[in-house]
């Protein structure tokens, strides 16, 4: 087996499981790749394999495509309407802090969230706080 080969195998998973982990069967998998929209390729024993990026693909296309249920109800009530005043982004996580009138309300998030919300400075936001643990201090005179 090359070297190619070998990191083609590495890299790639079983069209069963890809079926799997894309809610599809293997029969709609073999109808996407003889239409063009999944590439595939073949084991050195003849097994065909799904490229673990095409699956990634995959996924990110259906999320993309759905549209989201709206809301009509929830839990939380303390929601706070605001203008974003600062984005901090690495590769995974992310700072977004927002100045709700006199509140300043930071969130913790990954940076895929930052991206699919399109948050950036001076964007109008909405922050929804729903607290498990409420602390309450008396200062002292």
């Amino acid at each position: 087996m090359t070297a190619d080969n070998q990191r083609q195998a590495r890299d790639a998973i079983r069209i069963g499981q890809a079926a799997e982990l894309l809610g599809v069967s293997v029969e709609t998998l073999r109808r996407w790749e003889t239409d063009g929209r999944l590439t595939t390729h073949r084991s050195g024993g003849g097994q065909r394999l799904v490229p673990i990026t095409e699956v990634s693909r995959l996924l990110a296309e259906r999320r993309h495509a759905s549209s989201p249920r709206p809301i009509v109800a929830q839990s939380a009530r303390n929601r706070f309407e605001g203008i974003v005043t600062r984005v901090e982004r690495d590769s995974v996580a992310a700072v977004v802090e927002v100045m709700c009138g006199p509140h300043r309300l930071v969130s913790l998030m990954t940076a895929e969230a930052v991206v699919e919300l399109g948050l950036e400075v001076g964007r109008e936001a909405v922050c929804v706080v729903k607290a498990t643990n409420v602390i309450v201090e008396i200062p002292g005179r």
